[in-house]
């Protein structure tokens, strides 16, 4: 008789642990899925969209990533983030100070042709600018 009552508790006390970890896994499926993300995402890209030869540095990127402008154009950089970037060309064309969140940097291409540009400080972050 004892065991029959261990075994009746032990069946309704995994009946509530499975209960509850069904419950607990929908509830983090829901909190888990933000409905804001996709809108953050296109957000960003308006503002990159709505500035012509603009790149934007945010979240250690650059933004975009490639970008095509004609032969005297001047691109715009900003960075966005919290920690400080530069903008260098990996010819030494060119390279700018250190740029601090919400500052900006300029330079005009003036020839044809493929630059690379990347980050001094975190050189992971590359870009790529095509002058035509």
């Amino acid at each position: 008789m004892l065991t029959n009552m261990m075994g009746r508790a032990l069946v309704i006390l995994l009946g509530s642990v499975a209960i509850l970890a069904v419950s607990a896994g929908l509830g983090v499926a829901q909190t888990t899925m933000p409905m804001q993300m996709p809108m953050q995402m296109k957000a960003q890209k308006q503002t990159v969209a709505s500035t012509p030869n603009a790149i934007v540095i945010k979240n250690f990127m650059f933004t975009p990533m490639e970008l095509t402008v004609k032969a005297g154009t001047t691109v715009t950089w900003k960075n966005l983030d919290g920690e400080p970037h530069t903008v260098v060309n990996d010819a030494g064309l060119f390279r700018s100070a250190a740029l601090d969140q919400n500052d900006t940097y300029q330079f005009k291409f003036d020839k044809p042709g493929v630059y690379k540009i990347f980050c001094g400080i975190h050189p992971n972050m590359k870009a790529t600018i095509t002058v035509q």
